[in-house]
């Protein structure tokens, strides 16, 4: 486990749908569960194409049948790409996103299939989960190649304190590098009394950079293998980030961070983090 001491949940849970853009998603779950020693399950959401309240006994048994031999089919492949613990199937009916939330009380972390940037509905599976799960969400984007780095998203919330222990987590279990960035430019989303820093871009790098260096010191102390840099760039987060994700395996960003007002729906720096990066995106939950 790389030197990872906190208690775990038993389980990876991967959203399945055998699409094209699920398997991707499914080799990431699958490497998640080897690494953490865990569970892989791959749950998969039947949907019924009549009205409600329609009763059709044989075209549910189908239906459902058919839910089935996906979901062996997807456990066979699962085997096939390496996964060399437990695979569990799970059956759903109902939204892939209402399945995953309640499913996700027993697991680690939940994976998911993104459809290529800029491409994401608002009702999409991958907009919506990470608003509304109370667990790390992995919208895994394309299979290219890998650079060993990790970058987190940072600005001093909770949200942001919570995407940078996964980041260091992913980091350890992985054995890449990770770079902490913390895009400053921020002044809506800052006290009044500190709205004069804005007036001095250099002393507002420098005050951030030493939030930067508080926060990454005890993690930089318990796992001193990790290569760490960090970045306080003056940029709003967003541009930040993107510029950052750019040779990155993976994003790591909060829900909401600082700005984010609204505790049901996801930051805007997050949602244009999904909607954007050019990698896999980790949207970590705040404590609650």
């Amino acid at each position: 486990m790389g030197g990872l001491d906190r208690a775990q949940r038993s389980r990876v849970l991967l959203g399945y749908d055998a699409s094209e853009d699920n398997e991707p998603a499914l080799r990431w779950a699958i490497e998640e569960a080897r690494l953490r020693g865990l569970e892989l399950v791959l749950c998969h959401c039947w949907h019924w194409p009549y009205p409600a309240g329609y009763v059709d006994g044989g075209v549910e048994t189908i239906i459902r049948h058919a839910g089935e031999m996906l979901l062996d089919h997807g456990a066979e492949q699962a085997r096939r790409l390496g996964a060399s613990g437990t695979v569990l199937q799970l059956l759903r009916a109902e939204p892939v996103a209402d399945a995953l939330v309640v499913e996700s009380d027993e697991a680690e972390l939940v994976v998911i299939g993104s459809h290529e940037r800029h491409h994401l509905p608002v009702g999409s599976t991958a907009v919506q989960l990470p608003a509304r799960a109370r667990r790390p969400v992995v919208a895994v984007r394309g299979d290219g190649p890998r650079h060993g780095l990790v970058v987190a998203g940072v600005d001093g919330s909770e949200g942001g304190d919570a995407a940078l222990g996964f980041a260091v987590e992913e980091a350890v279990l992985r054995g890449w590098s990770l770079r902490v960035v913390y895009g400053v430019w921020e002044p809506g989303a800052v006290d009044e009394a500190e709205l004069p820093l804005f007036g001095d871009k250099d002393r507002l790098v420098h005050v951030r950079m030493v939030m930067l260096e508080r926060a990454v010191a005890p993690w930089r102390e318990r796992y001193p293998q990790v290569d760490v840099r960090l970045s306080a760039v003056p940029d709003r987060p967003r541009e930040a980030l993107l510029e950052a994700s750019g040779d990155a395996d993976l994003l790591v960003v909060g829900d909401r961070g600082n700005g984010g007002l609204d505790p049901l729906l996801l930051g805007a720096t997050s949602s244009a983090m999904l909607q954007h990066a050019p990698c896999t995106v980790a949207i970590v939950p705040s404590p609650r």
